[in-house]
């Protein structure tokens, strides 16, 4: 850490000394701030200093998203539920799980250009912001240029094609704006076997100005998406198909690649918004917003038949060489090497299986004798659905009240509901599917109480589209307010913010299930939380070209709910001991800003306490489903980033970036484990040994250097170095326990198998992308842009990877981890038209 310190100083230094060199024969657009006449032709130390204006493009920050997001690499460590998103002011953050899901407006790219991104703990006028900034994205019809664009787009990646047209009036002379956009994207199959992309997204936005405070906008968009998925396998899988792409999704039915997991997601969202200008220097902005639709993924079910899916343990060679049976070894090798039909998904089989299961169905509600006799499915595909219903009323205020002062403040209240439910999708074959546990239920064809899925309507058989399994509704309820102070002085800037927040969630059963007929069915116990936060920044204005700037924020969270019940699927109990998260984060910049030199240097520390942690899988040792529940976790985000960009000339740019960081779990949480199919608690107080390690998914270490070529005759072309680092298998907890090496004595060499955490290796790529454009009569406008990717085709650095939750201590390799690797070589080119 103290050697890359010390690099990112020396860089910074020198970026700072070029950045005092006489730059008056040379001529560049500085649009990141402003300086007088009076700045340039006098001593800088005792004039007023332009601040920073936070919006500027940030070059740390753009590298960091397009080359390092296919490595996974997240900024601080952020999730997205860190980084508030405002769409014309009203905040779009999913509240169940408090993320951002930039794909509700995918293939929008024309429509959501303009976008005001601030970085990590900053002040804005929108919202309070969260760790990682707050992005603004601005749909408001008049503020579009008027404009026709059409675009088109090949790629190999998760689609081949894209098509996109844009259209915006400009303010018209009745005082009325209009902007179309709309995208179709789709590929067959994608950069991975058995994936294919089919994707459409519209977006209209209509204002009326009626006078010179008062206009009216009408926002509607959307983007359905249909997709099939890749999934994610032990390295034997990848070392024995050949491939390091290897799907276990998809297999041949008829003849055609079909994927069992495929994504359907389609949720409009629209808002009518009330723009008043109250005078010159203050402004204000009322919204209500509704956004729903369906949503969902498909998966395979079973009942009393072999396991479906291609890369279950059993299936491999490696669990034949556990268990000595050296013949099953030599012919799962060959089959798994040789023949695609037995490691992909075999639909023939389920269609031959389902058209053989001719059983009857004692005491069937609702059929007169109360018997059926019919085939049965043994396989099926479920949809496991989760509509949204959330309706958002938002208002904010922003004045200049005077040339050192500005306030902003607003109030966002939120009632959101998400029917979470399974639905039948295909019966492959067969005639009906029992509505049973198959985990809870008895001995074959034998249906307990505890069996049933739902009480009030028992032994159940259901079709396609019909709902079974689970059946609930997410409520959360949130309020919240924000006020924020900005003052600006000659030498300091500073700014300070403050948001209150009441958050209320309950679940609403719409089944008894038999396992827990009296606490699953209705309306639950509401959970209610009252959270705070607080925020304050500074910026010392060296000169006209250095800055420095502090920020700080101290915040309490309520627990996302998610990650608060224990099974909401089957009952109303939420995790012992559920309180709100509490955060503390700080930064200190460098930055220097000159017609030569643009750089930063960050130093960040952030902690966050009292985490919860939830999680369903099959344990192996308890040989049961369970629930597994941790409280108390906390973690630290630590490190350093530098974006530097040097003008060479007037024509090449170099560019670098680097990112040292540190981000490990700081506590050792509380495990309860639950047993799933009943009330039995296995354990309530299990310590978890997480302390110090690292937090998985992500590289903790990145750097990237890249030099552009900008011709004055309207072409590019950028060259770009990656390095990316550090990045660790996310651990399971419960191999972190004293009862998972409690069989061994002290110097077994298996307690270090089970405690280990693995460390991924290094991975390095050369992107290149360029572009040109060419202007025709003054008017119309044509180009094109081509990246390429991995240009040297890399297909050996693993993005992330994790241990599987289901471990035997005994022997850790059978149940190895889980990776998933980057792409090799790929491009996007992009050709438009615009007039």
């Amino acid at each position: 850490m103290k050697k890359w310190l010390l690099y990112f100083l020396a860089l910074v230094s020198f970026a700072s000394a070029y950045a005092q060199a006489d730059t008056s024969t040379i001529d560049v657009d500085i649009p990141n701030f402003t300086l007088s006449e009076l700045d340039v032709g006098a001593d800088e130390m005792s004039q007023d200093v332009s601040g920073l204006l936070q919006s500027s493009s940030d070059i740390f920050v753009s590298k960091a998203g397009y080359t390092f997001g296919p490595a996974r690499f997240r900024i601080r460590g952020y999730d997205s539920r860190n980084l508030e998103v405002f769409m014309d002011g009203v905040r779009v953050n999913d509240l169940e799980s408090g993320r951002a899901y930039w794909g509700s407006w995918g293939g929008l790219n024309d429509a959501v250009r303009d976008k005001d991104i601030k970085t990590g703990i900053v002040s804005s006028e929108w919202g309070f912001g969260g760790l990682g900034g707050v992005t603004s994205i601005n749909t408001r019809a008049s503020a579009y240029r008027k404009q026709i664009k059409f675009s088109y787009a090949i790629a190999n990646r998760s689609y081949r094609n894209r098509a996109m047209f844009h259209y915006a009036t400009g303010e018209t002379a009745s005082g009325w704006s209009l902007v179309l956009s709309g995208s179709r994207r789709w590929a067959q199959e994608g950069y991975s076997e058995g994936t294919f992309y089919d994707a459409w997204s519209y977006f209209i936005s209509a204002e009326k100005k009626i006078n010179r405070r008062h206009a009216i906008g009408l926002t509607v968009f959307a983007s359905p998406t249909k997709k099939g998925r890749n999934g994610m396998a032990i390295q034997e899988a990848y070392d024995l198909t050949g491939t390091n792409y290897y799907n276990p999704y998809w297999g041949y039915q008829n003849g055609e690649k079909r994927n069992a997991r495929v994504s359907n997601y389609n949720q409009p969202m629209l808002t009518l918004t009330h723009y008043y200008n109250i005078s010159e220097k203050t402004k204000a902005q009322g919204s209500v917003s509704y956004w729903s639709g369906r949503g969902g993924s498909t998966a395979l079910n079973w009942v009393e038949a072999d396991d479906p899916r291609p890369d279950y343990y059993k299936y491999f060679p490696s669990y034949a060489n556990l268990i000595g049976d050296v013949e099953q070894e030599a012919w799962l090798t060959n089959k798994w090497q040789n023949d695609e039909k037995f490691r992909q998904v075999n639909w023939d089989h389920f269609y031959f299986a389902n058209s053989k299961f001719l059983n009857t169905v004692n005491n069937v509600e609702g059929i007169e004798g109360n018997d059926v006799t019919g085939l049965r499915s043994k396989y099926i595909v479920e949809d496991r659905r989760n509509d949204k219903n959330h309706w958002m009323v938002n208002w904010h205020i922003h004045s200049a009240v005077s040339d050192n002062l500005s306030v902003s403040g607003g109030l966002n209240l939120n009632w959101f509901k998400v029917r979470r439910f399974k639905e039948i999708n295909d019966l492959l074959g067969g005639q009906y599917w029992l509505d049973i546990d198959k985990y809870a239920a008895g001995e074959p064809f034998e249906f307990p109480i505890e069996a049933q899925n739902d009480l009030n309507h028992p032994n159940r058989l259901v079709g396609v589209g019909d709902i079974f399994g689970y059946d609930y509704f997410v409520n959360i309820n949130k309020y919240s307010g924000f006020a924020q102070a900005d003052f600006t002085y000659s030498k300091v800037d500073f700014y300070a913010g403050l948001n209150l927040s009441h958050t209320t969630f309950w679940r609403k059963g719409n089944m008894r299930n038999g396992r827990f007929p009296d606490n699953s069915y209705g309306d639950g116990d509401k959970h209610s939380f009252f959270n705070y936060g607080l925020k304050a920044g500074a910026t010392y204005k060296i000169n006209g070209r250095n800055y420095i700037t502090v920020n700080g924020l101290y915040m309490t969270r309520a627990p996302y709910f998610r990650d608060s019940y224990v099974s909401a699927r089957t009952r109303d109990i939420v995790v012992d001991g559920l309180k709100s998260e509490t955060i503390y984060s700080g930064d200190v910049n460098y930055i220097v800003r000159s017609p030569i030199v643009k750089a930063r240097l960050t130093l960040y520390y952030t902690k966050f306490q009292d985490q919860a942690w939830s999680r369903s899988f099959y344990h192996d040792v308890l040989q049961t489903f369970v629930n597994y529940l941790m409280t108390g976790v906390d973690k630290v985000n630590t490190g350093a980033e530098l974006g530097a960009e040097v003008k060479l000339s007037p024509t090449f740019t170099l560019s670098a970036v680097a990112s040292k960081n540190m981000f490990i779990y700081d506590s050792r949480p509380v495990a309860t484990i639950v047993r799933d199919n009943d009330e039995k608690v296995i354990d309530t107080d299990r310590k978890i040994y997480l302390e110090n390690y690292y937090v998985g998914g992500m590289p903790q270490t990145v750097a990237s250097l890249g030099i552009k070529y900008s011709s004055p005759k309207y072409w590019f072309v950028q060259l770009s170095g990656n390095y990316m680092a550090d990045a660790y298998l996310d651990p399971n907890p419960d191999r972190r326990t004293e009862e998972a090496i409690s069989g061994f004595v002290a110097d077994d060499v298996r307690v270090d198998e089970v405690l280990y955490q693995q460390k991924l290796d290094p991975g390095m790529t050369l992107d290149i992308f360029g572009g040109k454009s060419w202007q025709i009569n003054y008017k119309y406008y044509i180009g094109f842009t081509l990246s390429v990717n991995n240009i040297l085709d890399n297909q050996d650095y693993t993005m992330f990877g994790y241990e599987q939750f289901r471990y035997n201590p005994e022997n850790i390799s059978k149940f190895p981890p889980k990776y998933a690797y980057m792409y090799g070589r790929n491009y996007f080119l992009n050709v438009y038209f615009r007039m």
